[in-house]
């Protein structure tokens, strides 16, 4: 097979920060001697042991140490886990930023958002773009969310073929499927190394038709002559319009719940991805004036997240939304990995309060974005990649595509599966993992604080979430070391103290006993009195009630 080559003797990097071993976080670094580019800066959502974390971000110190080199980032399309971490990395790094109409939209609103400004560049497919030594050309693709495409990157070494995320949609509802005809030339040119979505690789057959959702969506508003609330993914333009069309066609008025699906949806309108003629629309604080078997409610929270529109309309929480009995609530997704439980809890609540619930289990009422086994295998036939490197999934799904990579021929020492950090070293007709690795730990955001929440502080946030807190409070003599005040101790998490009044008298008797055993072996040093008085609660702690609260001294001095 023949390979296209810029230059024969030029070599470069293949940097994955994030997006392997995970669903999230994607970003791709492409190294060359003198120039460097970026494939999308997402996010991930924390899982259950990260408490209190808002969102985690990818490690930028190694883009930060090279940020002369930068020459540009090219996004495949507007998903938080492509774009979502733009803000940070902007706040660190200035650098131009290529995408589709719809993808800037969406990142220069999340730019607002942190009252920054990007250097952001409109690109279409078709269009090509030139990073230094890194040729972009960019190609019509399509996934759950409109202006998609992947990228055929043209560098020294050869030429490297990332599908982003994608689905192989023939009756797509912009009208537009993917271009078969481009990706076979890319193919047939000869193509060095591809970078391909693995989150559906363990499932067989193909991924429906978004049309599939539509003819289920009419079925339901055919079916039913009350309200109803449609929960999706606010980036789902193309089910969001089907949604207003069929509304339009039953002659009903629409309201839109939520501020991510607002946002969204006035951009797409703006940019004209979103057609709603003139008094669909309705202000969802003005519904009251509308009949039920005239409106629908189109909102967040198909994920069950606890703030999110439809869980706040289910607890009673909504200031413009209460369900009510007779109400269709449909949501038009299928949980994320980890969400079952939220969103179980959601439709629990919902039915409680007497509303007919329709999810994906009962109805075709959501597609999924991503290509299954046989899209996959489409794909690497057209391609026909020389070495290929599995991305976008947990280690299940990467070792799934590398088996179906081998199955289609490929040689198995041609497959990559890589963890995030771990560079492949691209030369002429070869492709090789390198021993060197670059810093890629997450980094986890709390409120305004970016990367101060460690693992010890996590570690503390967990044991304080599993028992609890005591603090021990002293007055301590400068000089003698002599108890003046207390000891006195607080539960919080613990203990009901009013109801284990003995417990915490026994405790401080405890203390009181441990301090004054220091204070006649002249223990004088305070750290040490702490790790004293620790233990021994600790110990006694622990003998009574098999729990190992967080224990915090706290020594004032006299």
């Amino acid at each position: 097979m023949k390979i296209n080559n810029n230059n024969r003797g030029g070599s470069i990097k293949l940097i994955p920060l994030g997006g392997l071993n995970e669903i999230g976080k994607n970003i791709t670094v492409l190294e060359s001697k003198n120039d460097l580019m970026i494939i999308d800066c997402g996010l991930s959502f924390p899982d259950d042991e990260m408490y209190g974390i808002d969102i985690v971000i990818p490690d930028f110190s190694y883009l930060i140490k090279n940020r002369e080199k930068i020459r540009g980032m090219v996004l495949t399309h507007g998903h938080e886990d492509h774009i979502g971490a733009i803000p940070y990395l902007l706040k660190e790094i200035n650098l131009p930023i290529y995408g589709t109409r719809l993808t800037l939209g969406l990142v220069e609103n999340k730019l607002k958002e942190h009252g920054i400004k990007g250097n952001l560049n409109v690109i279409t497919a078709g269009d090509t773009v030139k990073l230094g030594d890194f040729k972009v050309q960019t190609i019509r693709t399509t996934h759950s969310i409109a202006d998609a495409i992947c990228l055929a990157i043209d560098t020294p070494a050869g030429r490297v073929f990332h599908t982003g995320d994608f689905k192989i949609d023939y009756t797509p509802l912009d009208g537009e499927p993917i271009d078969f005809h481009r990706l076979a030339e890319i193919g047939n040119k000869g193509v060095l190394l591809m970078l391909a979505d693995s989150t559906n690789a363990e499932r067989k057959g193909y991924t429906a038709s978004e049309k599939t959702v539509g003819v289920t969506l009419e079925n339901i508003f055919r079916s039913y002559n009350t309200r109803i609330l449609i929960a999706t993914f606010s980036s789902n333009v193309h089910r969001v319009q089907k949604i207003i069309d069929t509304a339009l066609k039953f002659k009903r008025k629409v309201a839109i719940s939520g501020r991510s699906m607002l946002n969204v949806v006035n951009i797409s309108i703006e940019l004209g991805y979103l057609k709603v003629p003139d008094g669909v629309l309705v202000d969802i604080n003005k519904i009251k004036n509308i009949k039920d078997s005239e409106l629908v409610i189109i909102t967040t929270g198909s994920q069950g997240e606890p703030m999110s529109a439809l869980a706040r309309m289910a607890s009673n929480d909504h200031k413009a939304v209460q369900i009510k009995k007779g109400d269709v609530v449909v949501l038009s997704s299928s949980p994320v990995p980890g969400n079952e439980k939220t969103v179980s809890n959601i439709v629990n609540k919902l039915f409680e309060k007497g509303a007919e619930v329709i999810y994906n289990d009962i109805a075709d009422i959501h597609v999924s974005g991503h290509a299954c086994a046989e899209e996959l295998k489409l794909v690497h036939s057209l391609i026909k990649p020389k070495y290929f490197l599995p991305v976008h999934g947990e280690y299940r799904h990467l070792r799934q595509h590398s088996l179906i990579a081998e199955n289609l021929g490929m040689r198995k020492d041609h497959i990559f599966i890589l963890e995030n950090g771990q560079v492949l070293s691209l030369r002429r007709n070869k492709v090789e993992k390198c021993k060197e690795e670059v810093p890629c730990s997450s980094v986890m955001v709390d409120g305004l604080g970016v990367g101060d929440v460690g693992n010890i502080v996590l570690r503390d946030r967990k044991l304080l979430s599993e028992a609890g807190l005591i603090i021990v409070v002293a007055g301590i003599q400068k000089g003698t070391g002599m108890v003046t005040s207390g000891p006195d101790i607080i539960s919080r998490g613990f203990v009901y103290v009013r109801e284990s009044e003995d417990l915490i008298d026994s405790a401080r008797k405890v203390v009181e006993a441990r301090l004054e055993r220091c204070h006649s072996e002249g223990v004088r040093d305070w750290a040490a009195l702490k790790v004293a008085v620790r233990d021994e609660l600790r110990n006694f702690i622990y003998q009574r009630t098999k729990r190992s609260p967080v224990i915090l001294p706290i020594f004032l001095e006299v």
